[in-house]
């Protein structure tokens, strides 16, 4: 079983920044980040294939910055100028081609308040 270890949640005022880690157990072919907010549907953030193409979502981009780490088996989300829209817990995801799988993280919580 592949696992993935989230980390750098925290609560942050409006306007602030904060950096999401994601570490894998094993090298992954696409990663990606997701969000929940209470009693809404999770919704796909970014994402970076292994070759480095990546896409975000309309709300986030020009302010959140997907990035790798292959060497690591990590990926990170750069997450400026943060809104209390964006508060939600954050989800790791990544695709295993050999395995033929998909894995998730088990979340951190983003909190974005005055």
């Amino acid at each position: 079983q592949v696992q993935l270890v989230e980390s750098g949640g925290a609560l942050v005022q409006p306007g602030g920044s904060l950096r999401l880690s994601c570490v894998a157990s094993e090298s992954l072919d696409a990663m990606s980040w997701h969000r929940q907010a209470p009693d809404k549907e999770r919704e796909l953030v970014a994402s970076m294939s292994r070759g480095g193409s990546t896409t975000y979502r309309d709300s986030v981009r020009g302010r959140f910055t997907i990035s790798r780490d292959h060497a690591k088996n990590a990926v990170f989300l750069q997450m400026n100028t943060l809104k209390p829209e964006d508060t939600a817990v954050y989800y790791c995801k990544g695709y295993s081609a050999s395995r033929g799988s998909w894995y998730w993280g088990q979340g951190t919580q983003v909190t974005v308040s005055s």
